[in-house]
């Protein structure tokens, strides 16, 4: 497939859920082609397999490994495999591993919990950059996730050191936190969906969506229609996938409702949601009156 670039509309890149059996314990690789298959038919360019909204930190590589498989069997479009791990020898592997499959590009975050350095940021970044090329490398900035944003003068150094960097995914917020990225010359993807409007009116190229996991119509017509009524339902929306806290079990439970077999079943220590956060998200989503389920066979 051809560079995200070389599309002649905004991509919309799905962050994907992992599908996992009930009690969360194993996954479920016989969901992700009939999942996938939902995505693509309702806009979706691609996805974004084993990131925030895959749980994709609580895997095991073997299993990260396996969900990247199979998604690059069931993808049409465009397959980015998120690689980031605490250790750098983890996030070379996964990388590694996402060229050997035929991936379409590759990204990582930088590592949580440790606030790490510009100079070991650096040499994380390029081991992860060179260990998948000539892939294309993206790099993904979320502080929430983290722990400490990316500098981008970390993102400066990286792009001289490798030939790869061939974009940002940034999830940060609120908008004043993405503008610095917007600026260095490179492809942005918006990772936060209210700010998509904001980004794309100052060039960022496309999303890559959490939201879309589970809606990815409605993330598709706001990135087609970056204004108005669009806009407003990726804020509404998103405040009602947020309200549990819980924003991944809510897009396993909303896929359930519209006719995705996908199961609420999470990771530990995540955790599906309550009866009473089902019974109010399935609600709110209801008030909006824009959605109804989709069966997929």
């Amino acid at each position: 497939m051809n560079h995200l670039t070389d599309l002649d509309h905004h991509p919309l890149i799905v962050a994907a859920v992992t599908p996992l059996t009930d009690d969360g314990t194993r996954l479920d690789v016989s969901a992700i082609a009939p999942y996938t298959a939902f995505l693509e038919e309702h806009g979706a360019d691609g996805v974004f397999a084993c990131g925030t909204t895959g749980e994709g930190v609580l895997l095991s590589l073997n299993e990260r490994h396996a969900v990247a498989e199979a998604f690059r069997t069931a993808v049409s479009g465009m397959l980015i495999v998120h690689a980031g791990a605490q250790a750098t020898a983890d996030t070379c592997a996964l990388a590694e591993h996402a060229s050997e499959i035929g991936a379409d590009a590759v990204a990582v975050i930088a590592p949580p919990y440790y606030a790490l350095d510009a100079e070991a940021l650096t040499a994380h970044f390029v081991a992860a950059a060179r260990a998948c090329a000539p892939l294309p490398f993206y790099c993904y900035a979320f502080t929430a996730r983290s722990g400490y944003p990316l500098p981008v003068e970390v993102i400066r150094r990286i792009g001289a050191e490798v030939d790869n960097l061939a974009g940002l995914k940034v999830s940060e917020s609120p908008f004043e936190r993405v503008e610095p990225y917007l600026d260095l010359g490179l492809p942005v993807l918006i990772g936060n969906e209210p700010l998509i409007p904001a980004g794309l009116g100052r060039g960022a190229i496309g999303a890559v969506s959490g939201m879309a996991a589970a809606f990815p119509d409605v993330v598709r017509e706001a990135l087609d229609q970056p204004a108005g009524i669009a806009a407003e339902r990726l804020a509404t929306l998103r405040s009602a996938m947020d309200a549990s806290g819980q924003f991944i079990a809510a897009a396993k439970h909303m896929l359930a409702e519209r006719g995705v077999p996908v199961g609420p079943g999470m990771r530990a220590p995540l955790r599906a949601l309550t009866g009473a956060e089902r019974a109010k998200l399935v609600r709110a989503v209801g008030e909006m009156r824009v959605l109804a389920p989709t069966p997929v066979a």
